[in-house]
């Protein structure tokens, strides 16, 4: 009797134990997620803010270290200094197959908003275009719209560009960087 249940057991069970340790299909990296590659390594960054329109540009300085996370995401963390003031930041970068659309976050040790960033890669491969909604640099308790622009010009020099849209709907240069590879 116990050889009948157990042979009924296996005819009934087996079939679902295979079904469940059959590996999942997990999905894998894409061409716009290898694109992210290149933020990988250590790098050095000198940058120029100009926080309030027609006022001298702020220098700074970043040091950052991106690492891979997975095939399908950029983790950026990097300690930086302006005017006197430290601060460390974190940015993800990844790639939203179902948006069609590289998709990411910022966060920083100044303020307690995280931004999200939703945008698109040049045909040239080579600049790519994040946007962002948080709160206006420009008038403080107003929400407004940034543009992150980062252009490769090298495999070691990529340029970074921070715009913000003023009350006209003008895109106004805040944040300008340079940042070159260590490692």
């Amino acid at each position: 009797m116990r050889s009948l249940v157990a042979a009924a057991l296996v005819l009934v069970v087996a079939p679902g134990l295979a079904r469940a340790q059959d590996p999942s299909p997990f999905p894998t990296p894409q061409k716009e997620h290898e694109w992210l590659n290149q933020f990988v390594g250590e790098w050095s960054a000198e940058s120029e803010c100009t926080p309030v329109p027609g006022q001298p540009p702020v220098k700074g300085k970043m040091e950052e270290k991106v690492r891979p996370l997975g095939g399908f995401w950029v983790i950026s963390e990097g300690d930086a200094e302006m005017a006197g003031v430290k601060m460390q930041v974190v940015m993800t970068i990844g790639y939203s197959p179902e948006k069609k659309k590289y998709i990411g976050t910022w966060t920083d040790s100044m303020m307690p908003h995280m931004w999200h960033y939703e945008g698109t890669l040049d045909p040239s491969g080579k600049i790519l275009t994040l946007e962002a909604d948080g709160p206006s640099m420009l008038n403080p308790g107003k929400t407004a719209k940034y543009r992150d622009i980062t252009e490769f010009k090298s495999r070691d020099e990529r340029h970074f560009t921070s715009y913000i849209q003023d009350d006209k709907g003008e895109w106004v240069k805040i944040v300008s960087s340079v940042s070159r590879r260590k490692k």
